[in-house]
């Protein structure tokens, strides 16, 4: 947190994910007690991207952390697509695996839409599916993207009640920007969604009281985009040259989100950094909906794992 009046609070999304790591280790192990069921979740990666296998290596050892099952399934890019969706019903009909993810992207000759369309819904912990999608639209309980439902969490620990807050939304995909609406509509707040073809909008942007930029584009929100006060919300996690020229010519880079962070921080009331705010959020909350997939398939309800 940030002690400067002048500049925006910093909200610390890395420790309120540990803390969530936490809350749902504990919960875990007492479901595992009380019911038998430990949480089971199995990450499939095809191919060897780099970033990838790290990302995968991380959720493995945090589901570890917490307590849980957990299962990686690496396979060669050279796998066909059959092969990827036999494993994909064998995990669906396994009663230790709760949740399943497909690590993205996909070789070029799977159609990952059909991939991620034979996952059991019920075990859809990343939320992809089209019937956790509709789920999400009409309101009825299912299973929230992860990236989306971390940005709540740390608006609600943030803000508390968000009814009647005017949200603007930059960025309309399926992964963030529409399941983000979909969250914020629950919490009773007024959703703009914008997007590329959307006029004017840096004072479209100043309007709100939240602003959930998921654009993927380095630093495109300015700081005079913002409105005094608004809780900023960085989804962006963009690669581009480092400051240091020397750096920089030896293809040296810094990461950086998609609002220019010096200057909305002199002018919003709260705001996520990049690294450190949204990103860590992601695997805490697979770890959260796995949790829940594994009450639910017990027929028992989940504990809240608010703060």
């Amino acid at each position: 947190m940030t002690a400067d009046p002048a500049r925006a609070t910093i909200i610390d999304g890395k420790a309120f994910a540990a803390g969530l790591v936490d809350r749902v280790a504990a919960a875990a192990a007492r479901l595992e007690a009380a019911h038998g069921v430990k949480p089971g979740l199995a990450v499939v990666i095809v191919g060897d991207d780099p970033a990838s296998q790290v990302y995968v290596r991380n959720k493995g050892e945090t589901t570890q952390r917490a307590g849980m099952r957990s299962d990686t399934h690496r396979l060669p890019d050279t796998t066909a697509e059959a092969e990827l969706l036999a494993l994909i019903a064998t995990l669906n009909a396994d009663p230790g695996i709760h949740g399943i993810l497909v690590q993205l992207p996909l070789p070029g000759h799977i159609d990952a839409s059909a991939v991620l369309g034979a996952i059991d819904p019920d075990k859809d912990v990343d939320g992809f599916h089209v019937v956790n999608a509709g789920r999400l639209a009409v309101g009825l309980p299912g299973l929230v993207p992860c990236t989306p439902l971390g940005c709540l969490m740390l608006l609600k620990a943030e803000l508390g009640d968000l009814s009647g807050l005017n949200a603007v939304i930059v960025g309309r995909s399926n992964i963030v920007g529409k399941p983000m609406a979909q969250l914020l509509l629950a919490e009773s707040c007024t959703v703009t969604v914008a997007h590329s073809r959307t006029r004017d909008l840096p004072a479209l942007c100043r309007t709100a009281d939240i602003l959930v930029a998921a654009v993927g584009r380095p630093e495109m929100v300015r700081g005079d985009w913002i409105k005094p006060g608004a809780a900023v919300i960085d989804v962006g996690i963009n690669r581009v040259p480092s400051r240091d020229p020397v750096k920089a010519a030896d293809g040296r880079t810094r990461l950086v989100g998609d609002v220019a962070f010096e200057e909305a921080a002199a002018v919003a009331g709260r705001i996520t950094p990049v690294p450190g705010g949204v990103g860590p959020m992601t695997i805490a909350c697979l770890l959260a909906n796995t949790y829940t997939a594994a009450c639910r398939s017990a027929g028992v309800t989940p504990e809240s794992l608010d703060a």
